[in-house]
């Protein structure tokens, strides 16, 4: 009979999620897999399958973690579209200025492999397609509602957002402060057109 787990599996990868953040994929060894997360290395290869593993799992928890947060500000139902994108910046500014931004694996990750890893590729690309689909929502919402100019064109400002946003996080992670990010976000935000004067 098995050994019943003595491990919360969101810890483990919590723990895992924090050592990539800090050392990237290559940087990060078993060892140090093993005194983060107070595994042993039968347990973590038997749970996890691996260094490899481990990271694919700490990249989708962590990517998954702000994905959520980006949509639960993009669709609050009691502000306006571009006060929810406005929202979204902000709160994107904190977090990426916190001392210990460790939900923030996504764009490191995708620096160091995507250009080598085609499974870490396409992760990447499926992320960047579900955060534009997201802002280009808010930005259609806002076309409608008359706040932006109804031949914006909504495709390109949804991916332009998302490479500022994503410029946000490798400014955050160099040091940035919160002002600096701040008066990053607020500037992408005046290449919105506004509505044509009647």
């Amino acid at each position: 009979m098995p050994r019943p787990r003595k491990f919360v599996e969101e810890d483990v990868i919590a723990a895992a999620v924090a050592v990539f953040v800090s050392e990237g994929y290559g940087g990060t060894t078993i060892e140090d897999l093993l005194k983060a997360t107070g595994l042993g290395k039968q347990s973590l290869y038997t749970s996890f399958g691996g260094k490899r593993q481990l990271f694919l799992r700490a990249l989708d928890a962590s990517t998954t973690d702000v994905v959520s947060r980006m949509k639960e500000t993009l669709n609050a139902p009691s502000a306006t579209p571009m006060d929810r994108i406005r929202a979204q910046l902000e709160s994107l500014t904190v977090l990426l200025s916190s001392p210990e931004p460790m939900g923030l694996l996504f764009a490191k990750a995708t620096m160091e492999l995507a250009d080598r890893d085609a499974e870490v590729a396409g992760f990447a690309d499926d992320v960047f397609r579900s955060l534009a689909a997201e802002y280009r929502g808010c930005l259609v919402e806002a076309c409608v509602d008359g706040e932006i100019a109804a031949d914006a064109d909504v495709d390109a400002l949804a991916v332009y957002f998302v490479a500022v946003t994503r410029g946000m996080e490798i400014l955050g992670r160099a040091g940035a402060t919160r002002e600096v990010l701040r008066t990053v976000a607020y500037t992408a935000l005046q290449a919105i057109p506004l509505p044509h004067a009647a």
